[in-house]
């Protein structure tokens, strides 16, 4: 797990607020697909938006779509939206990009990752536990390709 932003006199990092935007639970093939032998193809899709309210507060949205499947019949599509509310200040803006790419989805997938087991729970199939996703190493990722389509760009 990423640790916590060092903390100094000048910077603040602070989780205002945690809270579902969107939720949506779909079993498009029931009841027929509870008389399927439960053998899924399971298929998670990751992504996170970020939104300035104003001058240190960021809302960061977590979004997970989970797409179970057996014998391509889709037996459930789970879609959360996990969303906070946190106060950023004092950082240098790559500090900024690194807390709002990388710590902020990190702090907020457990949330979304219990959101997701207990509406597939509660839709009558076995649990779902997502394993644990590293978003440094995604945050990285995402720079590193960044900077190669940026290069890219440059030579054309």
């Amino acid at each position: 797990m990423a640790e916590a932003p060092a903390q100094d006199a000048q910077n603040q990092f602070a989780i205002q607020k945690i809270y579902i935007k969107d939720l949506s639970f779909e079993t498009p093939n029931s009841p027929h697909i509870f008389m399927e032998k439960w053998e899924p193809e399971v298929n998670l899709q990751l992504s996170n938006s970020t939104q300035v309210l104003n001058e240190g507060t960021h809302e960061v949205t977590l979004t997970l779509t989970v797409t179970a499947k057996v014998k391509e019949k889709t037996a459930y599509l789970v879609e959360v939206q996990q969303a906070g509310i946190f106060s950023i200040q004092g950082f240098p803006e790559d500090q900024i990009g690194q807390l709002i790419g990388s710590y902020c989805p990190n702090t907020l997938f457990p949330y979304a990752r219990e959101a997701v087991s207990d509406l597939v729970t509660r839709g009558g199939f076995p649990q779902l536990l997502l394993a644990p996703i590293n978003f440094e190493a995604l945050y990285r990722q995402h720079l590193e390709q960044a900077q190669q389509e940026g290069d890219g760009a440059a030579q054309h």
